[in-house]
């Protein structure tokens, strides 16, 4: 559709009783430069030079505001496109991001993405050559992935400001890292505020849900599957959403999963990540399935693609709590997931998404044939 101007949503604060979480104290209550998203290190990120923590416990210090950000970590662009209002100071991204980009609303919204330089394939790794091509000003890295990944950008002379992934208060420091380092703590705060809003509500629309409904979230594994265990971020929603995550301790290597524990798990509920093509109409065509809950009465769907994948921390992520919670348990939420996609999207990119952009984002042509998808149609 179009751009346009929307004025940022009043502050969450009341509503939340004052329970803010770690982004939002750090960036509301603090004042010392060395400390992750603080008031007083975002002050000096948009006039001069700052200091920042990174989620490894290192000090990076900036001498002048960042105008050029690369990043090797899938989701972390529109993270930075919603906190910063716009695309323009991302030069470098990962070769998964720019495919994400090319298919879905995110390229429609910023076509700059399609064509963004890509720093790193899906393994992380950093291309040294062609980030000196592009002199960032900072670069975003895992944290946790070995040394191998960060050594070579911080010997080439790079700022690399790490990252941890796999929990919500995970996901609030990235919104306080990076608004902080893009000048903005107010803009953090409030997508913190609109978190910690929809986490309440949610808990409370489902506190009497007395049974979790079974669930896995699957990936794609050769030419089977993964499921996502208790130290991801699907593990999260999953049980906000009311859900229990049956593969939560699902261990194994590269989380392969097959179709015998699948059925001894017997999930009533099967979601599909969004770094495969595999669709619903697959898994209810594998006979190995047959016998699965999730199958038998067709609760099998596909993630949602928005400005970013949603089943992975991004700054849509409430959105996907949202839908989560309507494909465990229909009718229990008071939320209408279109209308909150109209206005959110609208705030986080400044974008007025159409109709048609919304039944692409919510995968209507994938889902169509499942039970209850009816509900996201307009």
């Amino acid at each position: 559709m179009s751009r346009s101007t929307i004025p940022a949503f009043p502050s969450r604060r009341a509503l939340l009783g004052g329970g803010l979480g770690l982004a939002a104290l750090a960036l509301g209550a603090c004042s010392s430069r060395d400390t992750v998203g603080t008031a007083g290190a975002a002050g000096a990120a948009g006039s001069g030079g700052f200091t920042v923590t990174d989620m490894r416990g290192v000090q990076v210090s900036f001498d002048a505001p960042v105008q050029r950000i690369a990043t090797t970590v899938i989701p972390s662009p529109s993270m930075l496109t919603a906190v910063d209002s716009g695309y323009g100071r991302i030069v470098g991204i990962n070769e998964s991001t720019l495919q994400a980009n090319q298919q879905g609303l995110f390229g429609e919204m910023f076509p700059e993405s399609k064509t963004t330089t890509t720093i790193s394939p899906s393994s992380f790794t950093p291309n040294i050559e062609t980030l000196t091509k592009l002199n960032p000003d900072v670069v975003f890295q895992w944290a946790d992935q070995g040394d191998g990944l960060v050594e070579p950008l911080e010997n080439a002379g790079f700022k690399t400001v790490c990252l941890l992934y796999g929990t919500q208060e995970y996901l609030e420091t990235w919104v306080s890292l990076f608004s902080t380092i893009l000048g903005k703590p107010e803009r953090g705060t409030e997508i913190v505020d609109w978190m910690h809003a929809e986490i309440s509500r949610l808990r409370d629309e489902l506190s009497g849900v007395s049974t979790p409904v079974r669930a896995v979230h699957l990936g794609q594994s050769g030419d089977g599957y993964s499921a996502s265990n208790k130290s991801s971020y699907m593990h999260y929603w999953m049980e906000l959403a009311g859900g229990r995550n049956m593969a939560a301790e699902n261990l194994s290597a590269e989380n392969v999963v097959s179709a015998e524990q699948l059925i001894e798990w017997d999930p009533e509920v099967i979601t599909l990540g969004g770094f495969d093509q595999r669709s619903p109409a697959e898994v209810y065509a594998d006979p190995a399935l047959a016998s699965l809950s999730a199958v038998r009465n067709r609760r099998v769907y596909k993630a949602p693609l928005g400005g970013y994948r949603w089943e992975v921390p991004c700054a849509e992520s409430p959105l996907m709590w949202q839908w989560a919670a309507e494909v465990f348990h229909p009718g229990r939420t008071t939320r209408n997931l279109r209308a909150a996609m109209k206005e959110k999207i609208a705030y986080l990119y400044g974008y007025e998404v159409s109709e048609a952009q919304i039944d692409a984002a919510l995968r209507l042509d994938l889902n169509g044939a499942s039970s209850g998808y009816d509900v996201f149609r307009r």
